[in-house]
C-alpha cells in the first residue's frame, strides 16, 4: 500500500512538472517572440515534450492560455476575496488589493502586454484568456464595491455597480502601464496613485 501510494505521488510530481515546464516554455516564448503568433509545435519543443503531450495536459490550444491565465492571476490581487470575513475592513481590504496586483504586473509586465495586445486584435488568438482574466476581475471589484456599500464607506449615491466601473477602469493592468511604462513612475508611486485614484472615485469623504 505504502509503495502504491509512493508511486502515486511520484506520477503526480512528474504530471506536475511536464504541465510547469510547459506554463514556462510558453511564458518565455511570450517573452522572447511578442510579435509572432504562438506555435504549439514550438512551445512542446522549449519544453522537451510533444506537442500531443501539451494536448494531453491542457486539452486545447484554449486550454493552454487559460492555465496560463490562472498561473498569473493567482499571483494578482484581483481574483482573490481578501480574507473572505465579512467582519474584516472594506477599505483596507481594497487598498491591499490594489497594492498586491501592483508588483504582479510589474513582473509579468511584458506577458500580460502581449496578450492584452494579442487580444485586441484577435481574441481567439490567445485562446479567450484575457477575457476570462477580465470577468474574474470584474467579480473581485463587484465583491469591494458591496462591501463598501455594507460598510457604509462608498460614496453617497454611488450604485456598486457603477462603483465596480469607476474601480476598472483605475485598479486594471492598462491603468498601472500608463503609469509605470508610459511615466516612467517607480512601483511604490504608481502604488499609491493607483489607491489614491480608486479611493477618490468610490469612497464617501469624512
Amino acid at each position: 500500500m505504502a509503495n502504491r501510494k509512493y508511486e502515486q505521488r511520484l506520477r503526480a510530481d512528474a504530471a506536475e512538472q511536464t504541465r510547469r515546464s510547459i506554463l514556462d516554455a510558453l511564458y518565455q516564448r511570450l517573452c522572447e517572440a511578442p510579435t509572432e503568433p504562438v506555435s504549439v509545435e514550438r512551445v512542446a519543443a522549449m519544453a522537451h515534450v510533444s506537442r500531443s503531450t501539451i494536448y494531453l495536459v491542457f486539452g486545447s490550444r484554449a486550454g493552454l492560455f487559460d492555465a496560463l491565465g490562472d498561473d498569473l492571476r493567482h499571483r494578482g490581487g484581483f481574483d482573490r476575496v481578501a480574507d473572505g470575513s465579512g467582519d474584516s475592513d472594506a477599505l483596507q481590504a481594497l487598498q491591499e488589493s490594489v497594492r498586491a496586483a501592483v508588483p504582479t504586473f510589474a513582473e509579468h509586465r511584458q506577458v500580460l502586454r502581449v496578450l492584452y495586445s494579442m487580444a485586441a486584435l484577435d481574441p481567439q488568438a490567445v485562446g479567450g484568456v484575457v477575457d476570462r482574466m477580465a470577468k474574474d476581475r470584474a467579480t473581485g471589484l463587484a465583491w469591494h464595491a458591496e462591501r463598501l456599500a455594507d460598510q457604509r464607506v462608498l460614496r453617497s449615491g454611488l450604485a456598486p455597480a457603477d462603483a465596480v466601473d469607476l474601480l476598472w477602469a483605475v485598479t486594471g493592468f492598462e491603468f498601472f502601464d500608463q503609469l509605470y511604462a508610459g511615466r516612467g513612475l517607480p512601483l511604490a508611486t504608481v502604488a499609491d496613485i493607483m489607491v489614491t485614484a480608486a479611493e477618490r472615485l468610490v469612497v464617501r469623504s469624512s
